[in-house]
């Protein structure tokens, strides 16, 4: 029988059916215990992960036996695909799967963060009433949205705010200037610097590749808004972190959500600790009950099926 190891959380009814035909080893506190997940993959089959798992360098050499590698969810700057590749192991994304949850957290956070009255909680509660400053937050119908990468996510992203009233305009040298999806959706194309002068409000939507690092650097952000927002839920080190905080604190930006960091979890003494204006959440834009369930029946059905043909 064949074995799979699953190193971080999946729905527990996929990991059930995939019991039904393989040895299956279900342990999401592997990605945390490296010695267990090395000697637990030197006899696997396959390999599912999240995006803790860094799938490269000693970990990937482990699997002497794999033939694939699964992904619950859609970047994979945590696995080596060339080196994958060259092994002859095939590597299975969950594309699509969770590009609901993630357009969902976006359109949610450009509302808070432009409405700016949802975290006032703790003052209201202590009997304060911060109503004068709260009455300064601004509507999202008839702001523009610029979303960066205009792939599946970005797509959804911006049909969910334009049914807010949103105007959207996106940046993407992957997508041809007269490719039918510009005029289908409704979105103008723009080149970068364009977008980030114009948008009220800018959504991250790309891989963490070379050309990505630092994509939103000093320089960039300064070319935003003083009232604009940032959101990236796409990769950590995309944003220039330090950067970020210091806009922020400076006035220079309006405010920022961050769902992913340059390391994970992020460390103390970060400069993002202190900065105000900046929801932080830990990694879970593209997680929902729904989600889950959608990304982890994907990858078993595609994972069996590529262990079964093989």
């Amino acid at each position: 029988m064949k074995k799979i190891v699953i190193a971080e959380f999946m729905d527990e009814a996929a990991v059930a059916t995939l019991r039904v035909s393989f040895d299956v080893l279900y342990d999401p506190n592997l990605v945390d215990d490296v010695a267990s997940l090395m000697a637990a993959v030197s006899d696997a089959d396959a390999l599912i992960v999240r995006n803790r798992t860094q799938v490269r360098g000693e970990l990937l050499a482990a699997c002497a036996k794999a033939s694939v590698i699964g992904r619950l969810g859609v970047g994979l700057d945590n696995i080596d695909v060339t080196a994958c590749e060259a092994r002859g192991m095939k590597v299975i994304a969950a594309t699509g799967a969770n590009a609901l949850a993630v357009a969902e957290y976006v359109v949610a956070t450009v509302m808070v963060l432009l409405r700016g009255a949802y975290l006032s909680g703790a003052e209201v509660a202590v009997g304060k009433w911060p109503r004068p400053r709260l009455s300064e937050g601004r509507e999202t119908a008839g702001r523009t949205l610029g979303l960066v990468g205009f792939g599946g996510i970005g797509q959804l992203t911006a049909k969910l705010a334009q049914a807010l009233g949103m105007h959207v305009v996106a940046y993407d040298p992957l997508v041809p200037p007269d490719a039918p999806v510009w005029a289908a959706s409704g979105v103008m194309r723009r080149e970068l610097d364009e977008l980030l002068a114009e948008a009220d409000a800018v959504s991250l939507h790309v891989p963490l590749t070379a050309q990505t690092r630092g994509l939103m650097d000093a320089a960039r952000i300064g070319r935003m808004k003083a009232e604009a927002v940032l959101i990236n839920s796409s990769r950590g080190g995309i944003v220039d972190e330090a950067a970020l905080a210091e806009a922020l604190g400076s006035g220079k930006l309006a405010g920022a959500a961050l769902d992913v960091f340059e390391r994970e979890p992020l460390p103390n003494g970060s400069p993002l600790a202190s900065a105000s204006n900046l929801i932080l959440t830990p990694h879970i834009g593209g997680v929902t009950r729904e989600s889950n369930i959608r990304v982890s029946t994907m990858i078993a059905a595609k994972v069996a099926s590529f262990l079964q043909a093989a």
